[in-house]
C-alpha cells in the first residue's frame, strides 16, 4: 500500500498548486484512501496537482477520472486553502495551494485508479468512521450545504 516511489513534491521551492473535489451522487460523497506520501494510508478527498497548462476545472475533471473512475460536471468552488506540512527540522516538506470543488458524476465507473488504493461513496452520517482530516471533514460539510441550497440536489431528493 505505501509503496515508495519519487515525490518530486517534497521540499518545493514554491507552493504546488492541487485540486480536489467533493463528488456527490443521492446524497453521498466519494472518499479515497491514499496511497502515496502525503496522507499515504488515509481517507480523504479525491485530488492532486495541476498540470503546466491546464486549467482549474480540466484539473479537477482529470484528477477525478485518473483517482475514481468518474467523469464529473465541475461545480463552483467550496474553499481554497494552504496544507503546509514540515518536518521534524521544521522544514516544509509540502506545501500545497488547494482549491476543492462542489463535482457530480455524469459518467463513469467508481474505482481506485493512479494515487489511491481504495475509492468509495459513503453517506455524510458515516464519515466518521474513516478518520478524514478536520480539513476534509469542514471542506465536506460545507460541499454539501453549498449544494442544498440550490447549487445541484445533492440530497437525492
Amino acid at each position: 500500500m505505501n509503496e515508495v516511489r519519487e515525490d518530486r513534491r517534497r521540499y518545493p521551492e514554491r507552493p504546488i498548486v492541487g485540486v480536489g473535489a467533493v463528488i456527490v451522487r443521492d446524497g453521498q460523497v466519494v472518499i479515497v484512501r491514499r496511497r502515496y506520501e502525503p496522507l499515504a494510508g488515509h481517507w480523504s478527498l479525491p485530488g492532486g496537482t495541476l498540470e503546466l497548462g491546464e486549467t482549474l476545472e480540466a484539473g479537477v475533471v482529470r484528477e477525478m477520472r485518473e483517482e475514481t473512475g468518474l467523469e464529473v460536471d465541475v461545480g463552483p468552488v467550496i474553499e481554497v486553502f494552504d496544507r503546509i506540512m514540515l518536518d521534524e527540522g521544521k522544514r516544509v516538506r509540502y506545501h500545497f495551494v488547494l482549491v476543492d470543488y462542489l463535482c457530480r458524476p455524469v459518467g463513469g465507473e467508481l474505482r481506485a485508479g493512479s494515487d489511491v488504493d481504495q475509492a468509495i461513496f459513503v453517506e455524510p452520517a458515516g464519515l466518521a468512521a474513516y478518520d478524514l482530516t478536520a480539513k476534509a471533514q469542514a471542506v465536506i460539510d460545507r460541499g454539501l450545504e453549498l449544494g442544498a441550497h440550490g447549487v445541484w440536489d445533492v440530497r437525492g431528493e
